[in-house]
């Protein structure tokens, strides 16, 4: 893990991949097939998040502060030792917000132009 996190701003626009990792992990703490999984879920299947860019971006948030690696394990005589699993860490909370916040003035500035209805 890096000695100081970046700026947020520096961080935006976040990679799809990274945001719905971020999302994913925001209210539960979860291995690498279960974000998959999650994604797949939360998104009807249309995103889906192969392991190679799934790996690929939990390694950069470790190093960006915006996720963590926890030692804890839901029902560990259940589980399989070999997973690691993560959460958000508060960082990475503040970088989902902005993101949030980035995307929402994206979608009022193109509804402002009609190309997109009330609701989304």
């Amino acid at each position: 893990m890096m000695n100081e996190q970046p700026e947020i701003a520096s961080l935006l626009p976040l990679p799809p991949a990274t945001f719905h990792i971020l999302i994913a992990v925001a209210s539960q703490d979860l291995h690498g097939y279960a974000i998959i999984q999650e994604v797949r879920s939360r998104t009807d299947g249309k995103v889906r998040l192969g392991a190679g860019t799934l790996y690929r971006s939990i390694q950069r948030m470790l190093e960006q502060g915006l996720i963590v690696e926890v030692r804890d394990r839901p029902l560990p005589e259940l589980d399989d030792q070999r997973r690691r699993y993560y959460r958000i860490a508060p960082f990475g909370t503040e970088v989902a917000k902005a993101e949030t916040q980035r995307l929402a003035q994206i979608v009022e500035m193109a509804r402002s132009r009609g190309f997109a209805t009330e609701t989304v």
